[in-house]
């Protein structure tokens, strides 16, 4: 296995996925000659032409809609919005266009498309461009919401993104980008609905996505290493569809759970993952499920506030301790 970037990740299984399927296209603003504001399609300009890797102007709206369009008529195109947070303004396009019209139409017309967007704070980019906002888009059904956490993962979901036939919101995290690990070279296509156990234990589960998937592997890593807390980490990968029977099972065998999520706490994520785990692990449960979020404000600019307000390491830790010493399990 190649051990590659999670930027270098997604521009591979681009470009592969556009030289075995010429119905695959590139559409966004400043994807082109400038490269993509984080280099993900560097040098696919020169490699394909415009006609497949098409600069747009700073309008969501109508290139997103542009891309349903091209859907509908049978390509695959992937729209790169420069983050998350741009993605409001092709709101419309996206709840009430992508996501409906296969119902809409009885089935009669798909809308196979990916939408690819960075977010997430720690970058002192500024509460308007640090959201973790993809809650709005996990509750549309009809569209689908991955959230991948490692190169590998990257890989492989962006791989069943393009080749599936409804619209996939493709979710990458800042912070993950220059991040490393092990990729296969033949890229495996992954079922999209499908969580992960990256890491097996017997003492408590810890469920995260994208970073806080990865923060969550590190805790456990940690908690193992230094108390012989065995935790069991549970990667998301998937929003929509949730993988409700992998974290049932999971918190089946710990009986304790505590959430990791990079969103606010109050409607979150793991607010959903909550109530799927009291439906369907509540006479399994040995305390109450635990959630670390962000502070519940628009993210500060100033790095040491900005640093308060996310979720970490630290708290993450902090509720762990907290969730065993309330059932007598810390060593």
């Amino acid at each position: 296995m190649a051990v590659i970037t999670y930027r270098q990740a997604l521009h591979d299984t681009l470009r592969e996925e556009m030289l075995v399927d010429e119905d695959v296209f590139l559409i966004g603003e400043e994807i082109g000659v400038f490269e993509g504001s984080y280099k993900i399609t560097a040098g696919l300009l020169d490699e394909f032409g415009e006609k497949r890797v098409r600069d747009t102007p700073i309008a969501e709206e109508g290139f997103v809609g542009a891309a349903v369009g091209a859907a509908m008529l049978g390509l695959r195109p992937v729209a790169e919005l420069m983050t998350i947070n741009f993605s409001l303004i092709a709101l419309d396009q996206i709840v009430n266009h992508a996501a409906k019209i296969y119902g809409m139409f009885g089935g009669q017309c798909s809308v196979p498309m990916v939408m690819r967007t960075p977010g997430g704070g720690g970058q002192q980019l500024g509460a308007t461009h640090s959201q973790n906002i993809e809650l709005y888009y996990a509750f549309v059904p009809g569209l689908k919401v991955v959230a991948p956490s490692t190169p590998a993962d990257a890989r492989s979901l962006l791989l069943a993104s393009i080749r599936d036939n409804d619209p996939v919101l493709f979710l990458e995290n800042l912070s993950l980008y220059n991040t490393k690990g092990e990729v296969p070279e033949q890229a495996e296509q992954v079922e999209i609905g499908k969580a992960a156990v990256t890491r097996p234990g017997s003492d408590v589960t810890i469920i995260g996505y994208s970073r806080m998937a990865t923060v969550a592997q590190q805790v456990a890593e940690k908690l193992a290493d230094e108390e012989g807390i065995s935790a069991e980490v549970v990667d998301l990968r998937s929003l929509r569809p949730l993988d409700r029977d992998t974290l049932v099972q999971s918190v089946r065998k710990t009986g304790c759970a505590v959430i990791a999520e990079d969103d606010w706490l109050t409607y979150g994520i793991g607010a959903e993952v909550a109530a799927s785990l009291s439906d369907g692990a509540f006479d399994y449960l040995d305390v109450p499920v635990r959630r670390v979020a962000a502070a519940e404000v628009p993210l500060p600019y100033a790095k040491p506030l900005e640093r308060a307000a996310l979720p970490s390491a630290d708290s993450l830790t902090t509720a762990v301790r907290e969730t065993l010493d309330a059932v007598g399990r810390r060593r």
